[in-house]
């Protein structure tokens, strides 16, 4: 019989269950909204990215199915050879015009704009400098791209400005934030990052996709949010969070995004969106330019439950936006938490190391414009029966 070279992962997953941080998929039966049926069980949604509703708008559902109807469903190639469709150009455009550059390019996730990205434009003779919070696509974009890495603590921008001055006067620098951070909801230090780029010529580069649909002028981001058109280079978003769809893009200058139809890796070699994708995506873009009185549902129920969790005694650490965690420190805490909510019809999952650092285990909660009252006042109740039972408020 032969010997499982494999044996190894096991034992590493025994490992996760000995400390309680083994978790299983859990399974969404039906639509994805703000009360749902997981894994049997109906519950108050607090885990989904559909920070809108727009996975199951009526003018999404229509327009995709009028694609598929008309241009089938699939592109039948990569971008470069025979997979560009008018529906994807018309996409491209719509997004360029909503972010307010000159020009944009989807990819097939979020993840793969970030990681393509920031390794198209970076050699080995350049420097990324970035935000020790930044998403794992762009760190990954950045080991890719073989750059010298420097890494700046957490909205220090004091220490970005020192990393910066050090830096050799050869080769090219990128400066790197999220605009929204996905585990802890703060805002990056835009502004402030934006005159350093100005200041010490380096490129600059947000990750927008938690933004996206959510701050800004009819959900343009936290760029549009700070008045910063113009003093950002390279913009990243993704069409499956607020969207409500899938993928990502890239916004800038056409020379930017020309470059990347040549040389980053995802676009070059990934078969695009089928054409029911970029329908939906498109008709997402006209719902919030002609129904932005969603986005302000949205922003009532995030204030709403934030303030009730705050008013519980819960640590919600510095969230400036949907995304609010509930930090309890220990790894094996955080998924007992989470089980227990579910248990009593409240999703929202447990997050631990490595995902956030040691210490800084939470559930991670995340409202959305479709939530009603009664069923965020429910999830408080839960939350404090559940928190006072384990003893964390």
């Amino acid at each position: 019989m032969r010997r499982d070279p494999l044996a190894y992962l096991s034992a590493e997953l025994d490992a996760l269950k000995d400390r309680g941080l083994y978790r299983r998929l859990r399974v969404l039966q039906g639509e994805q909204r703000a009360q749902a049926i997981v894994d049997d069980r109906q519950v108050v949604n607090l885990s989904s990215n559909n920070y809108l509703g727009l996975t199951t708008h009526p003018k999404l559902r229509e327009r995709a199915l009028d694609a598929t109807r008309q241009l089938g469903v699939g592109s039948g190639s990569v971008r470069t050879i025979a997979g560009t469709m008018a529906i994807h150009m018309e996409l491209e455009r719509r997004l360029a015009a909503f972010k307010k550059t000159e020009a944009a390019v989807v990819f097939q996730s979020g993840f793969a704009a970030n990681a393509g990205t920031v390794a198209a434009v970076l050699t080995k003779d350049d420097v990324v400098v970035s935000d020790e919070l930044n998403h794992a696509s762009i760190i990954d974009g950045c080991r890719l791209s073989r750059a010298a890495i420097r890494v700046f603590p957490h909205k220090d921008v004091d220490a970005a400005r020192k990393i910066l001055r050090e830096l050799p006067s050869r080769g090219r620098t990128l400066l790197i934030t999220d605009g929204v951070f996905s585990m802890d909801g703060d805002l990056g230090a835009l502004p402030d990052l934006c005159a350093l780029a100005e200041a010490f010529g380096a490129v600059m580069m947000v990750d927008d996709a938690h933004a996206s649909g959510v701050f800004g002028k009819n959900g343009r981001g936290t760029i549009d949010h700070f008045g910063l058109h113009g003093g950002v280079d390279i913009q990243v978003g993704t069409l499956s969070k607020a969207i409500g769809v899938l993928g990502g893009y890239v916004a800038g200058s056409r020379a930017l995004i020309e470059f990347l139809y040549h040389r980053a890796r995802p676009f070059l070699f990934s078969t695009s969106h089928p054409p029911a994708v970029a329908a939906a995506c498109i008709a997402a873009l006209d719902v919030l330019e002609e129904e932005p009185q969603i986005i302000d549902r949205l922003w009532d129920n995030t204030r709403f439950f934030k303030a009730g969790l705050t008013s519980l005694g819960f640590n919600t650490g510095l969230s400036e936006s949907p995304i609010t965690p509930v930090v309890v420190g220990d790894g094996t805490v955080a998924m007992k938490l989470s089980d227990r909510l579910f248990a009593e019809g409240v999703f929202a999952q447990g997050i631990a190391f490595p995902t956030v650092a040691q210490g800084q285990a939470r559930v991670r909660t995340i409202v959305t414009a479709t939530h009603t009252r009664d069923e965020l006042q429910f999830a408080l109740d839960i939350f404090e029966k559940v928190g006072k039972k384990l003893q964390l408020i």
